[in-house]
């Protein structure tokens, strides 16, 4: 099910879907998220809300990237990912887009359930 997320601290609408999925993954605030990016893509050299630093950010919190199956690419949306995956924190990337699913909810600023995921990023479970 789809659950609007919007906690950019001024209420804007404004490219940072980035620090919105991180947020919400690593329950923490907009504000960290956008430092803990910011950091990483300095590091890197690289922008904050690129995939490479993304996917550093949430390796260092202990997310592992795992691929989307490919029997139907193009018949696999993000709400059949949230049925597939009822349990568990997974970040979402659409190639331009990052949105994040927690327990089968997407959570996002806008509905992006009939998107079609290129790979995720799974919290593992210990």
């Amino acid at each position: 099910m789809y659950i609007e997320f919007m906690n950019n601290p001024c209420g804007r609408r404004v490219g940072d879907c980035a620090v919105r999925a991180i947020s919400k993954a690593l329950d923490t605030t907009w504000e960290a998220a956008y430092v803990m990016l910011a950091l990483n893509g300095l590091q890197m050299c690289d922008a904050m809300n690129a995939d490479s630093v993304i996917g550093a950010t949430l390796r260092q919190h202990g997310f592992v990237r795992k691929s989307i199956s490919n029997t139907c690419p193009d018949c696999y949306d993000t709400a059949e990912f949230c049925k597939e995956f009822p349990t568990g924190t997974y970040v979402l990337f659409y190639g331009g887009h990052v949105a994040t699913v927690v327990d089968g909810d997407l959570y996002d600023a806008w509905d992006s359930s009939a998107e079609t995921p290129q790979y995720y990023w799974e919290k593992e479970r210990y």
